[in-house]
């Protein structure tokens, strides 16, 4: 692999010179912000002292911030530090800067490769629309995409048209069922205190149970992210009621310029009641109202799971446009290094599945 490099002259990087407060505030003044790169996220999942933020300044104007969670693995004696979602490098009402992202992810080599000896894995927010300009970059630092599994897939939908524009590009089925859901006359709750986090999760463990699912996700420990979260990041809690029942429920987050969907859930009544719909609608009116750019749907897999694609396509119809991630990727001193590495996390892997 290619050597440590100098930033570019009038770049400096910080590490950990911050707090959680600090922290949440330096983030607001990103649009590429997003709950996996809030303190609260890493802090609950994997605890403080495991968790790393790397500020980029160019002449003492913070344009670039990373937060790495950082794992040890103690049978090889080495580690990886891993940033999902990040660098954040899009600051709010600036145009997009690619020599920034360059300088973010050269101080992210130097610090976590070459002064720790960790392998860095990084997981930003790119698109393949987007790879004839950023696949060169990260070669040139000294990344390598990673090769095995399916690149992540989602919907992304753009907001900037209008309420009635977005609900003429509704697919046909899925308007209609709106259209259904509000003469239903169903009742809205929304918020974000825990009484109703508890509530939706009495729904989403009836999901879980009927479709056999595996839980993707944490739900609990999202519940202790949402207490940790400062006021303003807080997730988003949105349920439906049907002749004073709890029948459909949804978490998203909202922070930076994107919404993003983060659990479902609905029962029986919910279906008939088309409560799913009118909640994704709600929200996206929210967005509107608050000028969010776009929606990202945060996932599909039309094979493994048809039903939820279905939903999710209806909803984007003809407003967004299906995207692969540019995919995740890896820096470490040598090959062997990141051999090892990956042996030690596939031994992981084995051992944590027979537990």
């Amino acid at each position: 692999m290619s050597k440590m490099k100098i930033l570019k002259s009038g770049y400096t990087a910080e590490i950990d010179t911050v707090d959680k407060q600090s922290w949440h505030q330096i983030i607001n003044q990103f649009d590429d912000a997003n709950i996996y790169q809030t303190w609260s996220y890493d802090e609950i999942r994997c605890g403080r002292k495991n968790i790393s933020h790397l500020i980029l300044k160019k002449n003492e104007t913070i344009v670039a911030v990373a937060q790495a969670r950082v794992l040890k693995i103690p049978i090889v004696n080495m580690g990886v530090a891993y940033v999902r979602w990040g660098p954040l490098w899009q600051l709010r009402n600036t145009e997009k800067d690619i020599e920034i992202f360059l300088q973010a992810i050269r101080a992210l080599r130097n610090e976590y490769v070459y002064k720790r000896g960790l392998v860095l894995r990084i997981f930003p927010i790119l698109f393949d629309d987007e790879s004839d300009i950023y696949l060169p970059l990260l070669k040139q630092e000294g990344f390598k995409r990673l090769e095995q599994g399916k690149k992540n897939r989602t919907l992304i939908i753009d907001l900037s048209s209008s309420l009635e524009d977005l609900r003429k590009g509704l697919k046909q089925k899925w308007r209609n069922s709106l259209n259904r859901a509000l003469k239903n006359e169903l009742d809205l709750i929304e918020g974000h205190d825990d009484e109703l986090f508890e509530s939706f999760i009495s729904i989403y463990r009836e999901l879980i149970e009927r479709k056999k699912f595996v839980e993707p996700n944490d739900i609990n420990e999202f519940r202790q992210i949402q207490s940790d979260l400062p006021e303003n990041m807080k997730m988003r809690i949105m349920m439906c009621k049907y002749e004073g029942q709890l029948c459909t429920g949804a978490i998203f987050s909202a922070i930076g310029n994107t919404g993003l969907y983060l659990f479902g859930a609905t029962n029986d009544t919910g279906m008939k009641s088309c409560g799913s719909q009118l909640i994704q609608w709600k929200f996206m009116e929210y967005l509107k109202e608050k000028q969010f750019s776009c929606y990202n749907l945060n996932g599909i897999n039309p094979k493994t799971n048809p039903g939820t694609y279905q939903f999710k396509a209806g909803l984007c119809g003809k407003n967004g446009k299906d995207v692969y991630f540019l995919g995740q990727f890896d820096a470490y001193k040598n090959a062997l290094f990141g051999f090892l590495i990956k042996c030690a996390e596939k031994a992981r892997s084995i051992y944590k599945n027979k537990m």
